[in-house]
């Protein structure tokens, strides 16, 4: 015991180095005022009423515990100090809040755990990510500032108290009740960020509560449940449990909790809970670490402290303390200021008094205790309270910029603890095979729907290992999600033993990046690693975690976390790879951009305007930038008489956008290559044009309409009966036979040598009376025909080669009735003029229909996804997912208005502004902003200088072509394109 005791004495010293210089943390800048009003109101309290102002007692405002009139009795008639708020609702917490502070002769202290937000107790509340998350953040800003919206939160219910940051070092794996809810295991880690979080907090106006003292993160039991035993030396203690507490009291720190713990290298005896013991209390915390906040006792309803036995002197046990007034007693002869959650307040307050009666306590120390929870009033504005008010309550706690904020800490958060083949963020997407396969016990539907917006990801199940090995070698990538409950911190996180098998047996055998979203104590289960080449840890299975680890696998954001604790044998604390982004689509709200969610509903309105005044049946709407796409929704359904609501993944044809999103890049990539330039003539590329009137057209002026080339020529229409006007038989068959090969339609095939003849007819037709600027797809049919003939190859092969598959864009091809479902094809017409029937997953135009379905100027279908990704490559100058398609100033030359002087507004291919006050756009973008539409109501727009994408999908054309333009007419899509730029906000 000498021993011991020498021990304590040469830890209290070397404490005592550190801590000589402390300030009253309750203090405010008015202190005459604040001291005028403590002393008015301690001298007008009975000594009952300043005991009981040490009182903090539990309150559900769901119904549960103690009854509203039990709560009102120890307010109106034993004058209790506070309340903590355990589980509820905000609103229904404010009502009764504001009830019970109506009652109360001096207003209470309100506090609560809300150490990852209102929500750790509160339904309708935001959620924050839990301290481990934050732990593997780096940036100790965000850090901060979570702590600032927490106690913004707190602030805005009326909670002065909130009891967070934890601050308990977690160097044990198996900690039942801290684990997920401390920083981390490294202590200057855990410091940094609790300090962090606590001048967060504070800076809110709300105080801050450092838990659980002297250190909880190194127990194998739960303190609710028992008492646990920290057997460390207090040397030990010294230099790591209390390390922060150092730092943080030397901060401002405006509280502490005192945990029930057994320490008897502390406390120099077995089973005496630290929350009762002097001389952790008293000789420690305050005398030595010179501590002068308010000290509170963790619960002491719980059974660390609740079933102490009080032993005799000679050791030997004999009965339980008696909860009713003697734990309270026992604490605050301790030192605790505060006594939370007593099982008999009466009682408490009762023992209290005849203590101070007897002369057990001064008044000295009595005065100590509740001038301290006075100071605390005063500095939260309670002596001039204002009760909460309840409008738009909810909304107020549930911010734009909480979700801002939670998607940074994620993207930071996120870690790659093992890449051995460097395989992240993934590249060459043309060369991947990719399957995804769930294990865990939650939902992986936002990680897989997110996977699915970068490429081709197919999700592998069976009920049977051998069956799901064998699916998976078809595939030469194996994306494993492990998805746990999010629901809170304390839940399974720990792998099967099925799932162990089922793991080991596809890494054997497969390519496999493992994504965590548990716990990283979830590795620990794993016996090796030697097979698995990629490990990503998420932390939590919330859907931003899914939707942005997602995002990192592909590229679109940079891994930047690291591992906040060690996890076994493979991985350790710190470690963590960090990546660069490969300037793929990203895709978050607007406020990460500048943008306005608010004002972006002004889209929503126009949209919702367009479809219920029947311009079109459906549409998709994406809208990105600086690179994130922060706005993507679709209205409406594919057709107005159907059922099929348009979704995300619906395709549609794009008509004219086929252009530049082709034709265009094909070209730009000869250009680049100096196979072709800007002023080749046709007679240059094309012999058959030697003799033709175009013979001497540049590209440059055929691609600016600038060339005297006619609009367009109705080729379809000589092919009619001049009596039925339907397909005539000596063009086209009902099906495919010899010399009728050209697929119109399932059930209409056009003769072979007809294609040739297009290109003749072309090649011949007489140029306009005058050169001006006249639109025309004439340029693309005999693009198409130079390009083809270079490469040898068809252009739908050559878009998919060059561009569609290392761009992820799978959802973008020509003729897709042939390999997808016309469920996910949204149709173009009833045709009642050349193929009488309804056009779905066949090209609209009827000249690209003649072509097969592949024309140069229209023909491709897709999503608003993959154009965005298209528009996105062009406005990054040729850049996209890592790999470089262009180079900067081919993006340049082609981005350019040569004829501007000529009142001819057009770049080459792209669209520009209208030089007037009529043109394409809103006349609100940027002159060197480019884009193009298409017939069938399609729509894309990217601008360098607002770093804007803004794509929009329709089918105007359903049910006919016929009729007036209304999208045009009513501005539809450039009043939209109006609102988003209203909708900036930097």
């Amino acid at each position: 015991m000498h021993k011991q005791i020498s021990l304590v004495f040469i830890f209290l010293t070397t404490t005592f180095l550190v801590a000589q210089h402390t300030t009253n943390p309750l203090l405010t800048e008015d202190t005459v005022s604040q001291q005028k009003w403590v002393d008015s109101v301690y001298n007008s309290l009975s000594l009952n009423e300043k005991i009981a102002q040490l009182y903090m007692v539990q309150v559900f405002s769901n119904g549960e515990g103690p009854s509203k009139n039990d709560v009102l009795d120890l307010i109106k008639n034993h004058k209790i100090g506070g309340i903590i708020y355990s589980k509820g609702g905000p609103k229904r917490q404010a009502i009764l809040n504001n009830q019970l502070q109506e009652q109360a002769n001096v207003p209470l202290l309100i506090g609560m755990d809300a150490e990852w937000g209102l929500s750790m107790r509160l339904d309708s509340t935001f959620s924050f990510p839990w301290n481990m998350t934050l732990g593997a953040v780096k940036n100790n800003q965000l850090i901060e500032q979570t702590g600032r919206q927490i106690g913004e939160h707190c602030k805005r219910l009326g909670v002065h108290f909130n009891f967070a940051p934890v601050v308990d070092i977690n160097t044990n794996p198996n900690n039942p009740i801290i684990g997920n809810r401390s920083f981390g295991e490294d202590r200057d880690n855990v410091t940094n960020k609790a300090l962090a979080f606590m001048k967060g907090i504070q800076s809110a106006g709300v105080l801050a509560n450092a838990k659980h003292f002297p250190g909880h993160g190194d127990t194998s039991s739960d303190s609710h449940k028992t008492l646990p035993t920290v057997d460390f030396s207090a040397k030990r203690i010294d230099s790591i449990e209390l390390y922060p507490y150092k730092t943080l009291i030397k901060e401002g720190l405006s509280s502490v909790m005192v945990a029930h713990l057994n320490i008897p290298s502390l406390t120099g005896e077995n089973g005496l809970p630290s929350s009762i013991s002097k001389v952790i209390i008293n000789d420690i915390l305050k005398e030595r670490l010179k501590f002068k906040g308010l000290i509170f006792t963790d619960a002491l309803t719980m059974k660390g402290v609740s079933e102490y036995v009080v032993p005799r002197v000679d050791g030997n046990s004999s009965s339980s303390i008696d909860t009713r007034g003697d734990v309270d007693l026992t604490a605050f002869l301790a030192g605790n200021d505060v006594m939370l959650m007593s099982e008999d307040v009466p009682s408490g307050i009762n023992k209290i008094s005849e203590a101070y009666t007897k002369g057990l306590i001064s008044e000295q120390r009595l005065a100590h205790s509740v001038k301290k929870v006075l100071q605390a009033k005063y500095k939260v504005g309670l002596h001039n309270y204002k009760p909460i008010n309840t409008l738009n309550l909810v909304e107020d706690l549930n911010r734009i910029k909480d979700d801002v904020l939670y998607e940074m800490l994620i993207e930071n958060a996120i870690t790659i603890a093992k890449d051995t083949p460097k395989q992240l963020p993934l590249r060459h997407l043309e060369t991947k095979k990719i399957a995804y396969v769930k294990l865990g016990d939650d939902n992986g539907d936002a990680f897989y729907n997110e996977l699915k917006k970068y490429t081709d990801v197919h999700i592998i199940s069976d009920s049977n290992l051998d069956g799901l090995i064998s699916k998976l070698q078809n595939y030469n990538t194996v994306i494993v999600g492990f998805h746990k409950s999010n629901d809170n911190p304390w839940k399974s996180y720990k792998f099967s033993d099925e799932e162990l098998t089922w793991l080991y047996e596809i890494t054997r055998t497969n390519n496999v990046i493992l994504n965590i979203f548990a716990k990283p104590y979830a590795l620990m289960d794993l016996k090796t690693v030697t097979n698995l080449e990629s490990v990503i840890v998420s932390y939590q299975n919330s859907e931003v975690a899914q939707q942005k680890s997602a995002q990192l696998i592909f590229g679109a954001i940079p891994a930047k976390g690291v591992l906040p604790v060690s996890t076994g044998e493979f991985f350790k604390v710190g470690d963590g790879i960090q990546t660069n982004s490969l300037q793929r689509l990203g895709y978050s709200i607007p406020e990460r951009v500048g943008m306005s969610s608010y004002a972006l509903q002004k889209v929503d309105s126009i949209a919702k305007h367009a479809v219920n005044e029947k311009m079109t049946p459906g549409i998709q709407l994406i809208v990105a930038r600086h690179g994130k796409v922060i706005y993507n929704k679709n209205f409406g359904k594919h057709t107005y008489e159907g059922k099929e609501v348009v979704k995300f993944n619906d395709i549609y044809d794009v008509a004219s956008l086929t252009k530049i999103v082709a034709t265009l890049p094909l070209l730009m990539e000869l250009e680049e290559k100096g196979v072709v330039s800007l002023d080749t003539k046709l007679s240059e590329i094309l012999p058959s044009y030697k003799n033709s009137n175009k013979k001497n057209v540049t590209l440059k002026k055929m691609l600016s309409h600038y060339a005297q080339l006619k609009p367009w020529i109705p080729f379809y229409y000589k092919t009619l009966d001049s009596v039925t006007k339907k397909p005539s038989s000596k063009y086209y068959r009902t099906q495919k036979t010899e010399g009728f090969t050209v697929k119109v339609t399932p059930e209409l095939y056009m003769r072979d040598d007809y294609k040739d003849s297009i290109n003749s007819i072309i090649k011949d037709t007489d140029l306009l009376s005058r050169l001006r600027y006249r639109y025309s797809d004439l340029p693309y049919y005999i693009l198409k025909q130079y390009i083809e003939r270079y490469y040898d190859k068809p252009l739908d092969q050559l878009v998919q080669d060059h561009f569609y598959r290392s761009l992820g864009a799978n959802y973008t091809m020509y003729n897709p009735a042939e390999t997808i479902s016309n469920k996910d094809i949204v149709p173009s017409e009833n045709d009642d003029y050349y193929r009488f029937e309804t056009v779905q997953g066949y090209v609209h135009d009827m000249g690209a229909a003649m072509q097969g379905g592949v024309g140069g100027h229209a023909g491709i279908f897709s999503n608003a996804n993959d154009i965005a990704k298209i528009m996105q490559l062009f406005l990054q100058k040729g850049f996209y997912g890592g790999k470089r398609y262009f180079k900067s100033e081919t993006l340049d030359k082609f981005n350019t208005c040569y004829y501007c002087e000529s009142d001819n507004r057009r770049g080459i291919g792209f669209d520009k502004p209208q030089l007037g006050d009529v043109g394409p756009t809103c006349g609100c973008v940027s002159m060197t902003s480019f884009g193009h539409s298409g017939f069938t109501g399609t729509y894309a727009w990217a601008d360098p200088e607002t770093e804007i994408v803004y794509v929009f999908m329709a089918n105007r054309t359903y049910p006919t072509s016929q009729g007036k333009n209304m999208l045009l007419r009513e501005n539809i899509r450039t009043n939209i394109q109006e609102a988003i730029y209203n909708a900036i906000i930097d």
